[in-house]
């Protein structure tokens, strides 16, 4: 990771405002409103979420992608669910991001309603209370010491 990337940790609970916009902490928002960000409709243990990367961290995937030792079509595959799946976007002024309601509804996300949005490390992610709930309790049930650490 670059020196500028974030480390995004700890969760927040928000509300998504009539329009899908929700607010953004402080510490987790681009330099400026002209910084790209990406959203990928995503899984986390096969729950649905919308996952938020700098640029940076978004591109980082393809490098592991092509730095791997798949074959060249599962690379090419990989690349363009990759790019299917994800959605250039940015934070207003005002420190919102604005989701597109249809990924929102995907992911059970209502305008009004609860999302929370929680720290990955090189990314967060967007899900609802129910989501990240279950998220919670499959990580802190994992087997064989996994999350010890805790």
């Amino acid at each position: 990771m670059s020196s500028k990337s974030k480390v995004h940790e700890s969760h927040f609970d928000y509300k998504m405002d009539p329009k899908f916009r929700v607010s953004v902490p402080v510490e987790w928002r681009p330099e400026t409103e002209e910084t790209p960000i990406r959203l990928q409709l995503s899984k986390e243990h096969d729950l649905p979420v919308i996952k938020v990367y700098g640029e940076a961290e978004f591109d980082l995937k393809f490098e592991q992608v092509e730095q791997s030792n798949l074959t060249p079509a599962k690379k090419q595959q990989i690349v363009g669910h990759l790019r299917m799946m994800s959605k250039k976007a940015s934070v207003s002024s005002q420190g919102k991001l604005t989701v597109p309601k249809d990924w929102s509804e995907r992911v059970g996300l209502k305008a009004d309603g609860p999302v929370i949005l929680a720290g990955r490390g090189p990314f967060y992610m967007l899900c609802t209370q129910e989501t990240f709930e279950r998220i919670t309790e499959i990580e802190l049930g994992m087997d064989d010491g996994d999350l010890g650490v805790l």
